[in-house]
């Protein structure tokens, strides 16, 4: 299979089983920002919309449990106004994997891309996801989470490459490391324990999960073992990739799935923005039957 075409293909993550004919009704990728927005509602920049007793959709996980969870409340289009309220708790992972998953049920090659973004903050640089589509000519990053016209910038067809509004993990890890940047202005707004040098590298490995199908939630522990040199051995072959470097993408791919330091897990401890105990979540038993959680 090449590349691209590994790209079309679903994930386990991506997968909306039961309603796919939902994901193909958005076409192009300002139809599907304006369909995720609608379905997804943000835990934090919306936490006032959000009741106590929903908190638990940010580990939906899933693309078919968060339709699951959405077509419950609102069994229509996804293109149908959903009351904000109404929508399901997610973040931005939730809103690239979503628009991924609609790209990918059409046949387009697309992945969702972890680095950090300065456009929510210009003193700060906090962690976000974006996707990357295959546009027929070229990889084109977007940012289904914004609304067009809101930036300077042209929200569907974002600038690449280290100093970008949005930078990819390897490209930070790899400014950190040649003294270009401070890493003490990456990380998570206003949560110093996860600000700096450890989070930039876990979003390194975070960003290897991601590129091939293994689109983890962010709070996901994973990594463990992973030196420093490893990390300057993966943000190369990441950086190389995007560029097009084909030798790069057959070294790092096979790395991903063999060193048990890397491979996707069968089970993961999931951790909780909330501050609530970690839980062990099988991934191997794939999505639940219904969207208990």
């Amino acid at each position: 299979m090449a590349a691209r075409e590994h790209f079309a293909a679903h994930s386990p993550y991506s997968d909306p089983g039961r309603h796919a004919a939902l994901l193909r009704e958005p076409v192009g990728i300002g139809s599907i920002g304006e369909a995720v927005r609608n379905l997804v509602l943000h835990y934090r920049a919306e936490a006032d919309l959000l009741p106590d007793d929903r908190r638990y959709e940010i580990n939906a996980r899933w693309v078919s449990v968060i339709l699951d969870l959405d077509q419950e409340r609102h069994p229509e289009p996804v293109l149908v106004p959903r009351p904000p309220g109404d929508r399901v708790a997610g973040c931005c992972r939730d809103h690239a994997l979503l628009a991924v998953a609609m790209l990918r049920e059409q046949g387009i090659p697309a992945r969702t891309r972890v680095g950090f973004t300065s456009y929510f903050d210009p003193d700060f640089h906090g962690d976000h996801v974006v996707l990357d589509w295959w546009n027929g000519d070229r990889w084109q990053r977007a940012d289904p989470e914004l609304v067009p016209g809101t930036r300077e910038f042209d929200v569907h067809d974002l600038a690449t490459g280290e100093g970008a509004p949005f930078e990819t993990a390897a490209e930070v890890w790899a400014g950190y490391r040649a003294g270009r940047l401070d890493p003490q202005q990456y990380g998570v707004a206003g949560v110093a324990a996860l600000t700096g040098p450890t989070f930039i590298k876990f979003s390194v490995i975070m960003e290897l999960h991601h590129r091939y199908g293994d689109e983890l939630l962010l709070w996901d522990e994973l990594g463990a073992g992973v030196t420093d040199e490893d990390a300057d051995r993966l943000a190369t072959l990441l950086i190389k990739a995007d560029a097009g470097d084909e030798a790069a993408e057959s070294e790092l791919e096979p790395w991903f799935r063999t060193d048990p330091r890397l491979r996707p897990p069968a089970v993961v401890t999931q951790l909780s923005p909330y501050g609530e105990p970690p839980v062990i979540i099988d991934l191997a038993a794939g999505p639940p039957v219904r969207a208990g959680l």
